[in-house]
């Protein structure tokens, strides 16, 4: 599926879902909680594997919610955190505590660089997490941007 509009199709969040498992499956990783959040954060597509602990749908959600409301990806926040506690801490109030700083909320750019979504993932090891955001974005034929260290 090749996605090529300004606006995140339902059929591009499914096929994020769909491929972010598949990828976690080849890689025989823990199951996942996977959210797919439009550029508004309204919840677009969400799947959670069985055998996934009991809130880790929420900590997906956190890690999509904090890279939305902050326009970068959660790598980054999870610098932010160790660079600037106080900062991560008043933001995570701020948008009602819903700010997960760890890798695995991955912005997802339209071809012309503007945010039109976010994947949050949560189930195994945060860079397993994020890698599987990425492959899902990618079998979309969306840009992932998971932030810099």
């Amino acid at each position: 599926m090749t996605s090529t509009a300004t606006d995140l199709t339902l059929e591009a969040a499914q096929t994020i879902v769909a491929a972010a498992l598949a990828h976690a499956r080849a890689g025989a990783m823990n199951p996942l909680a996977v959210c797919v959040l439009d550029a508004r954060g309204a919840l677009k597509a969400y799947a959670a594997e069985d055998g996934t602990s009991l809130n880790r749908g929420e900590i997906a959600r956190g890690k999509a919610n904090g890279a939305l409301a902050l326009g970068m990806g959660s790598r980054s926040l999870f610098k932010r955190a160790k660079d600037q506690p106080f900062f991560i801490s008043a933001a995570t109030a701020a948008i009602g505590g819903s700010l997960v700083p760890v890798p695995g909320g991955v912005l997802i750019r339209s071809a012309s660089g503007s945010i039109i979504g976010v994947v949050g993932i949560s189930g195994d090891t945060s860079d397993n997490d994020e890698a599987s955001a990425l492959a899902g974005i990618t079998a979309a034929g969306l840009v992932g941007d998971p932030g810099q260290d």
